[in-house]
């Protein structure tokens, strides 16, 4: 009888251990449907709100810039981190308005020209396309826009109300963006434990281990960034300048500038310099195009890889695909932002995903970090 009392003892114990696991399945499920619904509810928000939240994300790259700027300068300038960003923000602010005076005498003149040039060269074009029964421009296209604007005036109101609308738009998001910058560039710290506070008190370490991670790798892109625009510039603007181009420093400066969109940007900065060496006849434009081909890859295929190895590590064809799906979804602003995105993305992944969630070792990021 003991055997059958201790036999019905066991059963009745192992019973009342599984009655937790069936009272807590249905919390189970509707924990997880809840969660399932936030998470629904994050991404619609983030979709609707994505315009605002590139916004947001370009004025956490420009701290970053400021950021790299400042340490930069720490072993030359022995001030204090609020000190130096001072600094730094009252340079770059001089180096714009000295740009701004300077290019407000040259620019222009040069801007015009380089526009007849190339409005000029598209007529050529579309005359030896028309040979082949091609119409590129289509039959309404016309060179006069004087006469296109004036004729018609609800059109030249309506393209005046767009254009002043876009013109306000950028202007209100580049200072949102520069006064984002400054104020988390200034004050890192808070704004980063703002968002370390919602996880789990024994999570909260290893979330501010992995954005500090990201921090880094929004540096060391932004910087490298930086220094193939200048050499790009610099090497396309001699270099055209030694051929005879008119306008070398647009070229160059658009040539330098289309590295921000890494593959597409080179080749659309291609056909300015060709269109302008166009009538120049055909030596020129061979020579234009070969020398901006051959400084184009050499940045491309060896300066840039060298620059951009300790940030980002990314295959080539998933840098383009992320190009062309963020481009069609937000515009330009999403080519713009592509990379800087897809570095970031690549950390959180590894980071919470690889490492956290499927328990792959820890892996090396980026050479400077691990």
């Amino acid at each position: 009888m003991s055997d059958v009392t201790s036999g019905q003892e066991q059963l009745h114990e192992s019973a009342i251990r599984r009655t937790p696991a069936v009272e807590h399945g249905p919390r189970s499920i509707l924990a997880t449907g809840l969660a399932l619904l936030g998470v629904s509810v994050a991404l619609f928000l983030i979709w609707k709100t994505i315009s605002s939240l590139l916004i947001i994300f370009a004025g956490v790259l420009f701290a970053a810039l400021l950021d790299a700027a400042a340490r930069a300068i720490a072993p030359v300038v022995r001030l204090g981190r609020i000190w130096r960003l001072t600094l730094v923000l009252l340079l770059l602010t001089a180096a714009v308005g000295l740009g701004l005076v300077w290019g407000a005498g040259k620019l222009p003149e040069q801007t015009r020209l380089l526009l007849k040039v190339m409005d000029s060269q598209f007529d050529v074009l579309q005359q030896h396309l028309l040979t082949y029964g091609v119409d590129l421009l289509g039959p309404e296209w016309g060179r006069d826009f004087t006469q296109w604007l004036v004729s018609d005036q609800g059109r030249f109101f309506s393209h005046a109300q767009f254009v002043l609308g876009g013109a306000s738009s950028f202007l209100t998001g580049v200072l949102v963006i520069l006064f984002l910058g400054i104020l988390f560039a200034f004050d890192p710290d808070s704004h980063r434990e703002s968002l370390v506070i919602l996880a789990k008190p024994s999570y909260r370490a290893r979330m501010r281990g992995v954005m500090d991670q990201m921090g880094s790798v929004l540096r060391l892109w932004f910087v490298g960034q930086l220094i193939r625009i200048v050499l790009m510039t610099l090497c396309v603007w001699i270099a055209l300048y030694w051929i005879g181009l008119p306008g070398p420093f647009l070229l160059g400066l658009q040539a330098g500038l289309s590295n921000f969109v890494p593959y597409l940007g080179p080749i659309v900065a291609a056909i300015p310099i060709a269109l302008v060496a166009m009538p120049l006849g055909g030596s020129p434009l061979i020579w234009a195009v070969v020398v901006y081909t051959l400084i184009q890859s050499i940045e491309g295929y060896v300066i840039g890889p060298l620059i951009q190895r300790q940030a980002v590590e990314i295959p080539p064809a998933w840098t383009l695909v992320a190009i062309v799906l963020l481009g069609a979804m937000f515009g330009v602003m999403g080519i713009a932002l592509a990379m800087p995105l897809v570095a970031v993305g690549r950390v959180a992944i590894i980071r919470f995903y690889v490492e956290d969630y499927l328990g792959d070792p820890p892996l090396v990021v980026n050479k400077g970090r691990s």
